[in-house]
């Protein structure tokens, strides 16, 4: 207990004047922390890349009435079940045109190795919404689909013809009032069109001059003339475009069915592709090993780039995969930047990727497979 004396006055120590320095940089000090914590979240023009869903080609999925259903299918042939993993990686993009990410997002996105600030414009071009940009995936899926069936059926020896379909056309295109969905391509200037590249090729090469399609609707052949225009893409650079979607119609000998929901875009088609192969044939693939890759495919078997090559290495580390095949066209994204534990190995066609699997499922001269860097 403290007693005190009522008969003693205490006396307050006289308060210290804040010189005028202090209450200056005191006050810019509130104005500063006041225009960060804005700054915090104000929108900005960039968004996000982080690792995605991992999906094994080889196992099964969800589908839409909450039912896990085979990955790949296939009817109407022998198959034969598939051991060890097949991963297929995503990239998820945090942040779009209607919603984009704070400063105090990208911050931490900023110091976190397994994520990627970029440009808004780099994933979404000017003017397109979120709605397009999905559309557009979507039907970049279903392509990267076709393209992976008639590569692996290929590989397999059996015959796989097509025909290259207009599946629509984009806003404002030149093609308006020209072409229309469903018409069939059967040759642009004289020249048999045997490939949606053969169409973007010579489009390219007319620099702006008109182009003749002969195509087929309706059951008739007829010939139409269309100008193409000038478009910036999301590089910034300058190409010229019908403004027609294109897809190959492919008259497959085996009914193969890839189950896959709410996943766009083309950097699946190799995993497909690798996938269909060791369901079509005795033995494994992956010899009981988990091996994540990405990449595109066409119908002749050539691996291309993909976009957030980065974020996939760390999807494939986090899911448990010891081995990832990487286009040789990303190989400068992925020097530097591979995940302790991860071996990663080159490829340019299906038959490299093939190759791969096969040395490591044997057990064979790792060493000797093309590395990012080797």
């Amino acid at each position: 207990m403290t007693l005190f004396d009522e008969n003693v006055t205490v006396v307050p120590a006289p308060r210290r004047r804040v010189g005028r320095g202090t209450r200056v940089g005191l006050a810019a000090l509130a104005v500063a922390l006041v225009a960060l914590l804005v700054m915090t979240f104000l929108p900005t023009a960039y968004v996000i890349q982080q690792p995605g869903p991992v999906f094994n080609t080889l196992g099964t999925v969800r589908n839409a009435d909450g039912q896990d259903v085979p990955l790949i299918s296939v009817a109407d042939a022998q198959t034969y079940p598939p051991e060890g993993a097949l991963d297929l990686l995503t990239v998820q993009v945090v942040g779009n045109p209607e919603r984009r990410p704070s400063w105090f997002e990208l911050a931490q996105a900023w110091f976190d190795p397994t994520r990627a600030v970029l440009p808004l414009e780099r994933v979404f071009p000017p003017g397109q919404t979120t709605e397009q940009r999905n559309d557009e995936n979507a039907q970049l899926m279903v392509d990267s689909q076709q393209e992976a069936k008639a590569a692996a059926l290929t590989e397999l020896g059996y015959d796989v013809t097509s025909r290259i379909r207009i599946h629509g056309l984009t806003d404002g295109s030149a093609a308006a009032g020209l072409l229309e969905e469903d018409d069939i391509i059967d040759a642009v200037d004289g020249a048999p069109v045997r490939s949606a590249d053969d169409v973007r090729d010579a489009v390219a090469a007319s620099e702006g001059k008109p182009v003749g399609f002969t195509i087929e609707r309706d059951g008739r052949t007829q010939d139409v003339s269309v100008t193409p225009r000038e478009a910036t893409d999301a590089q910034g650079a300058q190409q010229w475009l019908v403004g027609v979607y294109l897809m190959a119609d492919y008259d497959f000998p085996v009914d193969v069915t890839i189950q896959l929901d709410n996943v766009g875009g083309p950097s699946a088609g190799m995993m497909f592709a690798l996938g269909i192969i060791d369901v079509l044939t005795p033995g494994e693939l992956t010899g009981d090993h988990t091996i994540a890759g990405t990449g595109t495919i066409d119908a002749a078997g050539d691996v291309g780039p993909i976009g957030g090559i980065r974020q996939k290495l760390y999807g494939a580390k986090d899911a448990g995969a010891e081995y990832f095949l990487a286009p040789a066209s990303n190989c400068d994204e992925v020097v530097g930047h591979i995940p302790d534990g991860l071996q990663v190995f080159s490829v340019a066609t299906l038959q490299d990727s093939l190759t791969a699997l096969e040395e490591i499922r044997d057990g064979g001269d790792l060493a000797a497979l093309p590395t990012c860097g080797s």
